[in-house]
């Protein structure tokens, strides 16, 4: 492809490799978070003047969302900037002063944390008992290294037996049991903790990969995560702010909020419902009828576009593929919409009016004996609360207070966002009183929680190689439509994409897919 510069009264498509038009490419957007955004500046920085961002919510973000309680800002979505060798996010938020409101004891070490970086994991059993810093870090030494064979199958094409049945969890679990029945140095109750403790760290790492159980993530695929070097970073202000800043550049009048779309008219040769669009709606100029695509929207409008950029949820996708695009999706991209997974990673703030846990607690980790040797980690709906792993310490408390957050994913999740505050309030305390052996442990004063499930604009919270998917279903995802014949325009949409993608990547929390990006459905219909 041609490289075409743009001069401020040209009116050449940059995508048309030399093509002339009377007037500019009509470019719509869907969705105003972390992907839409980077998409829209990266079109207006290239010379794109007709970009339009349809965002069905009242704000911009996306998966990014700031709260601010008295003094301090709370992440309900995305939290951390892990990784600053090479990361875009951290040096952006570095670039613009982002990072100056850390203390410094916390530049000093080069980080800024939620956690107290001196401070102890408490690891609690549901009798009361806090079980053994050695015994905890005998167990950690275990896990982590049975974990880092799970990305052996991956990274050195290790092939999967069928015992495990390509299933991290259920390799893992495997593993470790065995390991801790073999070990002859532990008496009974001390392996009886760690078979117990196994549970606890998948329900961690299910948050991680927000799935309903690792039992779910594809064994096999598993080591194509990276981990970006470099420490871990939040955003003391909020990561709004990031947000704010990729909005800088982009004149308001192009994002319009509150426009959520009902269904994307494409491709003209295969369908006569484009035509039917533009009868439908008698204001729409001449040129505008012989548009490839068409954009409906809930209030009946329809905008006419040359391309659509989509940067829906996958949890979006998986519910509203067959009625969102006219006509349906190639079974290619269905297939791989069905067989990679989404589920729901939930925040739980608690604020107290005293601490009741000690200065060197930096978190609370339940571990439920009675699942030593549990197979499942699904629960009947009234004990959804047994799927919350942990909660952190929020620190410093001179920024945040005295505040708790807890974690939570899966169907339980969902579960929880159904219930009200007092009730997640009340369950949470009860559950502190019960893994403390404190029975005088108050209510919180606040209670903040996130629901990304049950938001009919993301059904989830983000997305996972699911048994059965691979990075290359990411690829077919990613892939614009119509297919083309010619690479003219596979080149220029590889060259918009990649810059939503590289931004994506380090957004999504620092755990670089090398063949794509699995936290955004992002894909492009052009013409």
């Amino acid at each position: 492809m041609q490289s075409c510069e743009i001069s401020g009264d040209s009116t050449d498509d940059p995508l048309s490799s030399g093509l002339r038009r009377k007037r500019q490419p009509r470019i719509v957007v869907i969705g105003a978070g972390l992907a839409g955004l980077s998409a829209a500046k990266a079109l207006l920085e290239s010379g794109f003047t007709d970009v339009t961002i349809l965002e069905a919510t009242d704000r911009i973000g996306g998966r990014v969302q700031s709260v601010k309680l008295g003094h301090a800002t709370f992440e309900l979505g995305a939290t951390w900037i892990h990784g600053s060798h090479g990361n875009p996010v951290y040096h952006l938020a570095e670039d613009n002063g982002l990072l100056e409101e850390t203390t410094d004891g916390e530049r000093s070490v080069g980080r800024i944390s939620l956690y107290s970086k001196n401070g102890v994991a408490y690891h609690l059993t549901n009798n009361g008992q806090r079980i053994p810093k050695d015994v905890v870090e005998e167990f950690s030494d275990l896990y982590n290294e049975v974990y880092n064979l799970t990305q052996e199958f991956f990274q050195r094409g290790k092939p999967v037996n069928a015992e495990s049945q390509n299933s991290v969890g259920v390799f893992t679990r495997d593993v470790v049991r065995k390991r801790v029945k073999a070990d002859p140095d532990d008496t009974e109750a001390v392996k009886r903790l760690k078979l117990a403790m196994i549970q606890q760290y998948l329900k961690v790492e299910s948050c991680e990969s927000s799935s309903h159980s690792m039992d779910e993530v594809s064994l096999s695929e598993f080591g194509e995560w990276t981990e970006i070097p470099g420490a871990h970073h939040i955003i003391p202000c909020g990561f709004i702010k990031i947000v704010e800043i990729l909005a800088r550049s982009i004149p308001e009048s192009v994002i319009q909020l509150r426009k959520p779309v009902k269904c994307i008219h494409w491709n003209q040769s295969v369908s006569k419902e484009i035509e039917r669009v533009a009868d439908h709606n008698s204001d729409l100029p001449e040129e505008d009828k012989g548009s490839d695509v068409f954009v409906e929207c809930e209030d009946c409008e329809f905008i006419p576009a040359d391309h659509v950029i989509v940067t829906v949820s996958l949890g979006v996708l998986k519910k509203r593929h067959e009625s969102l695009f006219h006509p349906r999706l190639p079974e290619e991209k269905v297939m791989a919409i069905e067989k990679l997974g989404i589920n729901t990673t939930d925040k739980i703030f608690l604020e107290f009016e005293e601490p009741f846990w000690s200065s060197e607690c930096n978190s609370i980790q339940f571990v439920w004996e009675d699942e030593a040797e549990s197979e499942s980690l699904t629960y009947p709906e009234e004990l959804w609360y047994k799927k919350i792993c942990s909660f952190d310490v929020l620190y410093p408390p001179e920024r945040y207070g005295h505040v708790l957050s807890g974690w939570i994913c899966g169907e339980e999740a969902l579960i929880m966002e159904k219930c009200d505050d007092e009730t997640v309030a009340e369950t949470c305390t009860e559950m502190l009183r019960k893994f403390t052996g404190n029975p005088n442990i108050p209510k919180p004063r606040r209670i903040l929680r996130s629901s990304w499930g049950s938001n009919p604009n993301f059904r989830g919270s983000y997305s996972y190689t699911q048994v059965g998917s691979s990075g290359a279903d990411v690829e077919k995802l990613a892939k614009p439509l119509p297919y083309a014949e010619s690479s003219k325009t596979a080149v220029s949409m590889a060259q918009i994409g990649s810059v939503a993608r590289g931004l994506i990547s380090a957004f999504s929390g620092g755990r670089l897919k090398e063949t794509g990006w699995a936290f955004s459905s992002v894909f492009s219909i052009f013409f």
